[in-house]
């Protein structure tokens, strides 16, 4: 996508620009995530697949 919106309609630059700023506003208001207390080493295992600890299957 080009830089220059000069050929977008005013309404279409509009809304670009209120997006931009709600995005960086929401980046300046952004709070790091708590650390997991108690959890799995290693990757994700709902995104890697990986349903095993020690060997063992494991079921939620």
């Amino acid at each position: 996508m080009s830089d220059d919106r000069t050929d977008l309609p005013p309404a279409a630059q509009r809304a670009l620009a209120e997006a931009e700023e709600r995005r960086r506003k929401a980046e300046a208001e952004a709070k790091p995530l708590p650390k997991e207390l108690g959890g799995r080493d290693g990757p994700d295992p709902a995104r890697y697949g990986d349903w095993e600890k020690k060997g063992i299957a494991i079921d939620f």
